[in-house]
């Protein structure tokens, strides 16, 4: 048995905005979008509409976001969860300073950039859901 891919599902109150920060602020891109209340596909996000689930990535990191009511009609067992729960994202880069400083003046950062004890040079910012994301490289 070969685990194949990994792809947090982030409960959040806004797709739109959620896909905005990550691809305005981190690079990704929309690989799909599905409106509220409907059962299609979109690969653009429309200004007059409100979505419900949303997939982006870049290179190999993939996410999907899913508005926090759609979520729990899906998911009972977390109803009333809080968004931005008791993880962190870790994300191995090739180029931390580069990132680091493509964000820093446009998302909080939570721990500035620098080297940890265990030899990783990272920084970790908060999303616009509260969620904090580390980015790191081996040095």
């Amino acid at each position: 048995m070969k685990l194949q891919k990994l792809t947090p599902n982030m409960i959040v109150n806004d797709v739109k905005e959620s896909v905005e920060f990550y691809v305005e602020i981190l690079g990704f891109k929309l690989n799909m979008a599905v409106p509220e209340n409907n059962e299609i596909v979109e690969n653009d996000l429309r200004e007059d509409e409100t979505y419900s689930y949303a997939m982006i990535s870049r290179d190999e990191v993939s996410i999907m976001f899913v508005k926090k009511d759609v979520f729990e009609e899906d998911h009972l067992f977390l109803k009333d969860s809080v968004i931005g729960a008791s993880v962190s994202f870790y994300i191995d880069v090739d180029d931390v300073n580069e990132i680091y400083i493509s964000v820093k003046d446009r998302a909080e950062i939570v721990i500035d950039l620098r080297t940890a004890w265990y030899g990783m040079q990272e920084f970790y910012i908060r999303d616009c859901n509260g969620y904090i994301l580390g980015f790191a490289e081996k040095k």
